[in-house]
């Protein structure tokens, strides 16, 4: 599946470059998203019927059991489709394709979809090319955001870029600038309003390093609200056991009210990034 999804993805890329110079934008974008409907959306929701995959998860923090954060998630089979796929795909977003990311984000955010929450991501999917964690020169900067928007009808969406020229506000949206390396830059974002109150939905998807993502988990966590979801994406398959490590020795000692859990979804030997770090803060009132 893998392997089709990369051919596909290839001739879609490829697409793109030969339709952008004649066709209108937004005409480019709905080519793109019926050929992936009629490629991979549609196929893998019949195989999914009769195949199954699951992350690879392993939890830290509070006792691990049934109802565990890791158990949620080594149940979701990242074949399956889902609505937010489509929405996803539809605005650019790559989370739906390769990444297999929206099957596992419909089953932890499927019961707060029409509360009025907060939810922030960072990186927008810069094309700028000169920039490391790059979306390409045809990337959709802010693709996930209004995928967030339309997903949750009642939600405000906030993101954060170190590309200030893809910066840009709309209805239900707001971004700000961010280099996730400097930590007074990260205490500047938070003290935005909006953002002062912290975040329900919390996505990191910018530079994918290791520090990038210990800097940003750091100096972010704090404002992450009771009760909710901090995500760290793609991250790659050999900085795995310095993730173990660090949530072992580190993050699940020091933050006793939290739940973390590690998805690979990634397969052995693929050097794919496609790997998830998810955290959840303790509801007021209740025990994880």
């Amino acid at each position: 599946m893998q392997s089709v999804e990369l051919t596909h993805n290839t001739f879609k890329r490829r697409l793109g470059v030969l339709l952008r110079p004649v066709l209108p934008p937004k005409l480019v974008q709905f080519l793109r998203y019926a050929f992936w409907c009629g490629s991979v959306y549609f196929p893998r929701l019949v195989t999914s019927r009769f195949a199954k995959r699951t992350p690879k998860v392993r939890g830290f923090g509070p006792a691990q059991g049934p109802s565990s954060l890791a158990k949620q998630l080594e149940g979701v089979n990242v074949l399956a489709p889902t609505r937010m796929c489509r929405v996803m795909t539809k605005y650019g977003s790559d989370k739906g394709r390769l990444n297999y990311y929206t099957p596992i984000y419909s089953a932890l955010f499927k019961d707060r979809s029409n509360e009025p929450v907060r939810i922030f991501e960072l990186g927008l999917g810069t094309n700028n090319t000169e920039l490391p964690s790059n979306m390409g020169p045809y990337g959709a900067p802010g693709a996930s955001l209004r995928g967030w928007r339309d997903l949750f009808p009642n939600a405000r969406v906030y993101g954060a870029d170190v590309d200030r020229s893809i910066l840009f506000e709309e209805d239900r949206i707001k971004t700000f600038y961010c280099n996730q390396l400097d930590q007074s830059s990260i205490r500047d974002l938070w003290s935005n309003p909006g953002l002062n109150e912290g975040a329900d939905i919390l996505i990191e998807d910018g530079l994918h390093t290791f520090e990038g993502n210990i800097s940003f988990l750091e100096g972010s966590l704090r404002h992450l609200r009771p009760g909710g979801i901090y995500v760290t994406e793609d991250i790659m398959l050999n900085d795995v056991e310095a993730w173990y490590d660090r949530l072992e020795s580190v993050y699940a000692k020091q933050n006793p009210t939290y739940e973390f859990a590690f998805a690979v979804i990634a397969r052995d030997g693929s050097g794919g990034s496609n790997n998830l770090l998810v955290i959840r803060r303790k509801p007021e009132g209740s025990s994880l």
